[in-house]
């Protein structure tokens, strides 16, 4: 198999969905709608936005996900970052989440004025530490990183430190799949 180095197969910053940290939630959705219209046809699809501060520094991420629960707020207060997927919880208990906490009630009657009124800096995901790789890195330190941090992407920096681009989980897991391809398994 061929040693990759994360430059290789990372997406630069240039073709990724960015938007200013001043942007709305439908500015966030529109941007990421253009780039994957931009983006090339044989790779999988962009499903988040990069945001920007106001010096051009990359500070966060705003996922599908994320878009979701925007939708309604008492999401971000009734859970972490890492949600509540490993809690175990039954699929009755939470339906029953939605129904007593009142969630998404009339979100989606008002959907438009939501997502043109609500700015995305209240809900960007700031990256911890472990989701941060040199574009040096080894396809193997890759896919560590992703496999201990449970991450669908990790943002690629230079020497200085600046984010030049993002490494997707679904751009390794293709080359994986190649990879398999190419070692002549029948």
């Amino acid at each position: 198999m061929k040693s990759y180095k994360v430059k290789e197969l990372m997406v630069p910053l240039t073709e990724y969905a960015t938007v200013s940290e001043e942007a709305t939630l439908f500015e966030a959705v529109k941007a990421l709608e253009a780039a994957q219209k931009n983006f090339g046809q044989d790779r999988y699809k962009h499903r988040g936005v990069l945001i920007y501060d106001k010096n051009n520094k990359i500070i966060g991420k705003l996922g599908q996900l994320d878009v979701l629960k925007a939708l309604e707020p008492k999401y971000f207060d009734m859970q972490d970052r890492r949600g509540m997927k490993g809690l175990g919880f039954s699929k009755q208990f939470m339906k029953s989440m939605l129904e007593n906490f009142r969630l998404l009630d009339g979100a989606m009657d008002n959907i438009c004025k939501k997502a043109g009124q609500t700015k995305i800096s209240k809900f960007v995901v700031t990256p911890t530490e472990g989701e941060f790789l040199d574009e040096s890195a080894s396809l193997n330190e890759a896919i560590h990183q992703l496999v201990l941090g449970q991450h669908q992407s990790l943002l690629v920096t230079n020497k200085q430190g600046d984010i030049i681009g993002i490494l997707r989980l679904t751009d390794i897991f293709s080359t994986i799949c190649q990879s398999m391809y190419e070692c002549g398994i029948e």
